[in-house]
């Protein structure tokens, strides 16, 4: 897969977010992703990107004030 900001190939690995909402602040680690060593541009495919909404969707439910979810663990 090339970078689509610099072209530069990207490789497999995992990467954390945090993200700040009305509640407060969800962390979510271990998810996959494709990092390139150019620019350090992270990238993920539609699959992650639809399962990340989900987990966020889900999180706000919960509303705690630090909320750290492991992306595998939640899959």
């Amino acid at each position: 897969m090339k970078c689509v900001r610099c072209g530069h190939e990207t490789y497999k690995s995992v990467t954390s977010e945090a993200i700040e909402m009305d509640f407060g602040l969800l962390v979510i680690r271990n998810i996959p992703c494709y990092k390139c060593d150019e620019c350090d541009e992270i990238f993920y495919t539609g699959d992650v990107a639809l399962r990340l909404e989900e987990i966020t969707e889900k999180v706000k439910k919960l509303a705690q004030e630090v909320t750290i979810i492991d992306y595998q663990k939640a899959a």
